[in-house]
């Protein structure tokens, strides 16, 4: 099935035709979330920046900044950015760069805060993801978002987080906390973008025993002081189970795999944080399942640097862009 068809697909899972928007508010169960002021009718507003709108209400972390580009009558589509920080930091000005370029190509952006493992662990942070995306889903018309067209775009830690929430889209999981609100939503999105995401903890030290460019020490991860395992609340090399909770390939086998959405993949091969066999080993399990994934590895980038933004950030929407049909608006 092309990545097209499949598109096509996903929007006849969520019930719903490219031009149709749900109507924000529609949900009544889940938090009491005041509504945004609308734009006027038919969307023809000009660009905006929404900050700390809460999507639930179970912490003050969870709350995202949405960029909107300028709207012309048309829906435009969605990327939600899910900053790294090994579960314990990072927040969303760690993606502003990202979000200053799509919304210049005509994208909408949710950058979003997810609860860190300061105040809980797996798998709450994952369970916010998604949650983000049920109200993005569910307030999509009022601002011009096509709610048929979301992606995931994360990074380290996030993007462990974006894969999580995009194998599990469409059937129940753990992930799914219907106090965070909008259980009527689906969490589904449509294209992933994932950059030097650990996928399988169990496996990264093992990896790192043939390093690859890593110039220096690779990070153990085994250990009950890794972030890998402070996240799970249990030590990564006697916790087999949680390791394979967090795995988003243990997924794939309960997942409609025609109904994912394709995954670009991007990891440096001088990276001494998380070794790019990770990207290598989630490649071959989405290939495995029949999903669509393009992998690339970036000779000579490290882990998380602007280096490696610039190198790698043009294939990226470029993915997008195809996935999504999207062309950039033209200043007249």
């Amino acid at each position: 099935m092309t990545v097209r068809a499949r598109l096509r697909r996903s929007m006849a899972l969520l019930g719903v035709a490219a031009a149709t928007v749900v109507l924000a508010g529609a949900c009544s169960s889940g938090p009491d979330v005041p509504p945004l002021p609308a734009v006027p009718d038919g969307v023809v507003a000009g660009a905006e920046i929404l900050r700390n709108v809460p999507y639930a209400d179970a912490s003050p972390a969870q709350t995202l900044h949405l960029s909107l580009p300028t709207r012309t009558g048309s829906v435009v589509p969605l990327v939600i950015l899910v900053h790294g920080g090994g579960w314990f930091s990072g927040d969303r000005h760690d993606v502003v760069q990202q979000v200053r370029d799509l919304n210049a190509a005509g994208y909408a952006t949710a950058a979003i805060g997810y609860r860190l493992t300061g105040e809980a662990l797996f798998p709450a942070a994952v369970q916010d993801v998604k949650a983000a995306i049920r109200w993005l889903r569910a307030n999509a018309a009022v601002h011009g978002i096509d709610p048929t067209r979301f992606a995931l775009w994360g990074y380290s830690a996030g993007g462990n987080l974006a894969d999580l929430a995009a194998v599990t889209g469409t059937h129940r999981t753990e992930f799914d906390d219907d106090a965070l609100g909008h259980a009527d939503q689906s969490s589904a999105v449509q294209a992933v973008v994932s950059w030097y995401a650990p996928t399988d903890f169990g496996t990264m030290d093992a990896q790192n025993e043939d390093p690859g460019g890593c110039q220096g020490t690779p990070e153990a991860h085994g250990g009950a002081d890794s972030a890998e395992s402070r996240w799970l609340g249990a030590p990564v090399e006697s916790s087999p189970e949680l390791v394979a909770r967090a795995a988003p390939a243990t997924y794939l086998d309960d997942a409609d795999s025609d109904a994912l959405p394709p995954f670009h993949l991007a990891h440096g091969d001088r990276d001494c944080t998380v070794p790019y066999g990770q990207m290598l080993e989630f490649e071959r399990a989405l290939q495995e399942a029949g999903v669509p994934v393009t992998a690339t590895v970036e000779e000579g980038q490290e882990h998380a640097t602007w280096q490696f933004a610039d190198a790698q950030y043009a294939e990226s929407q470029a993915f997008l862009d195809e996935v999504f049909g999207w062309t950039e608006p033209s200043d007249g």
